[in-house]
């Protein structure tokens, strides 16, 4: 893929409704082709791409226990 074609893919995997074989059709070229130049997507289906947020800690809370 050129630099112009990766970048376009990015693009398009920023749309909800987008799908890895809708863009690799589009752009020409495989599934795989799309997976080995946009490493942040995981084979096991599309994720979509985001900035790292960290998920939230469960929080800590006290029980006491009445008789």
């Amino acid at each position: 893929m050129t630099p112009e074609q990766v970048r376009h893919a990015r693009a398009l995997l920023t749309q909800p409704d987008a799908t890895i074989s809708s863009i690799a059709r589009l752009l020409g070229v495989s599934r795989s082709t799309i997976y080995k130049y946009v490493p942040e997507l995981k084979p096991t289906g599309i994720q979509q791409i985001e900035p790292d947020v960290p998920e939230p800690r469960p929080a800590i809370t006290e029980t006491t226990l009445t008789s």
